[in-house]
C-alpha cells in the first residue's frame, strides 16, 4: 500500500491501521523521513527509545549479520505488549535492501512475531529497489514516499515548532522567515529552534518582520538578487550597478548568472501557473515571492510571457557555459547578459 497524499499520510501517522505490520518511509530529504518515522514510532510503542520495547538496527548491523533482522522480528518484548524493530538504511547497497525486503515479506505473511512492528527508514529508493517493490505490493505493509518541503510545509513546521516554545510570527514575518529557510528539513528545523531561542522561549511574543532584522541580518547575495530583479524589470543602470557591487563583495560572474537563472525560473513558474488558471498574485505567493518584492515582481510578470522567457533561457544557458570556460571574462559575460535581458524587458514595455 502506497501513502503519498498528505492527508492520508498524516491520518496514518496519527492512527496506524491495525492490519499494517511494516512501514517503509523513504525519500531524499532524510529530515522529513526522520520526522515521520519518529511520529509513527511514538504511536506504535509508549517508549520508542527504550531498548526493552525497541530494537534499533542499522545498515551495518544487517551487513554484519543478515540473520539479525529476522531474529529481532521474531523476539518478544521483554516488557510485554507490542515490540518495535526500527531499521535505518543509509545508502543504496543491494544487500541490506534485499535483506529488508525478505524480512518484510516473511513478517507480513505471519512467519515472525505478529506483535512486532517493522519500521524502515531509507533514502531515495529507486524503482529497482527490492524493498520498495515488496512494500508497495504487500497487503500488510505501507510505503510512504517523502518529498522536498515546499513553502507551505516549511510555514507549517515553523508555526508548530515555535508554538511549542509559546512564540509566534505574524504573517509578514512568517513569509520573510520561510523565504530564507533551506528546504532540507533537518537544517530548517535547526534554524527554527534557533529563532525560538532568539525570540525568547515562553515570552508569548508574536514577532513582526522588523523584529527579525537582527536575526536574519543581510541576505547573502542580496546584490545579485537585486541585479536579477532589475534586469528583468528593464532597469539597465541599476542592474549593472548591482552586479558591480556584488563583484566588489566577492561574487563573480558565475554566481551572477546563477542568480539570473534562479529569477528566470521563478518568473517562468509564475507565468506557467497563471497560464493554467491560477491568479497571478496567488501564483507569486505559491512560488515564494517575498512580500516586499511582490508588487515589482507582478509588474514584470504582466509584461513578460512564456515565449520571451524561453528565448532568454537559451541565452542564460549560453552565458553559464561561457562563464565556466577557463580564462573567460565571466564578469563581463554576466553584465552583458543582464543588459540584454533589461533591453528585452524595455521592449516589452517595462
Amino acid at each position: 500500500m502506497i501513502l503519498s497524499k498528505r492527508p492520508d499520510v498524516e491520518r496514518f501517522l496519527k492512527e496506524p491501521t491495525p492490519d499494517i505490520r511494516a512501514v517503509v518511509i523513504y525519500g531524499k530529504d532524510r529530515g522529513v523521513v526522520r520526522d515521520r518515522a519518529n511520529a509513527l514510532a511514538k504511536r506504535v510503542v509508549e517508549r520508542p527509545d527504550d531498548p526493552f520495547d525497541t530494537a534499533q538496527l542499522t545498515e551495518s548491523d544487517v551487513e554484519a549479520d543478515p540473520a539479525k533482522l529476522e531474529d529481532e522480528l521474531s523476539a518478544m518484548s521483554l516488557m510485554g505488549g507490542r515490540r518495535l524493530v526500527r531499521l535505518r538504511l543509509n545508502g543504496e547497497k543491494a544487500g541490506p535492501d534485499k535483506a529488508a525486503a525478505e524480512a518484510v515479506t516473511r513478517h507480513v505473511e505471519g512467519h515472525l512475531n505478529p506483535d512486532a512492528f517493522f519500521l524502515i527508514e531509507a533514502g531515495a529508493l529507486g524503482r529497482d529497489s527490492q524493498l520498495r517493490k515488496v512494500g508497495e505490493k504487500a497487503s500488510g505493509c505501507a510505503v510512504i514516499p517523502c518529498y522536498e518541503d515546499e513553502a507551505g510545509d516549511l510555514a507549517r513546521l515553523t508555526r508548530d515548532t515555535l508554538a511549542n516554545d509559546k512564540v509566534s510570527l505574524n504573517s509578514e514575518a512568517l513569509d520573510l522567515f520561510v523565504s530564507r529557510l533551506p528546504k532540507e528539513r533537518g537544517v530548517a528545523r535547526a534554524e527554527i529552534e534557533r529563532l525560538a531561542l532568539f525570540l525568547g522561549p515562553g515570552s508569548g511574543i508574536n514577532a513582526t518582520a522588523a523584529d527579525l532584522t537582527d536575526f536574519l541580518g543581510v541576505e547573502p547575495e542580496a546584490s545579485l538578487s537585486d541585479a536579477a530583479a532589475d534586469a528583468f524589470g528593464g532597469k539597465v543602470g541599476a542592474a549593472q550597478a548591482a552586479l558591480r557591487r556584488a563583484a566588489a563583495e566577492g561574487e563573480g560572474g558565475p554566481a551572477a548568472v546563477r542568480a539570473i537563472s534562479y529569477y528566470l525560473g521563478r518568473l517562468r513558474r509564475v507565468l506557467t501557473l497563471h497560464k493554467n488558471g491560477v491568479d497571478l498574485q496567488a501564483a507569486a505567493k505559491a512560488s515564494g515571492v517575498f512580500w516586499k518584492q511582490e508588487r515589482e515582481f507582478l509588474r514584470q510578470a504582466r509584461a513578460w510571457n512564456l515565449e520571451a522567457i524561453l528565448e532568454i533561457q537559451g541565452e542564460v544557458l549560453n552565458a553559464d557555459r561561457a562563464c565556466k570556460t577557463s580564462g573567460s571574462p565571466d564578469q563581463l559575460i554576466a553584465e552583458r547578459l543582464a543588459l540584454m535581458i533589461a533591453g528585452r524587458a524595455r521592449r516589452l514595455g517595462l
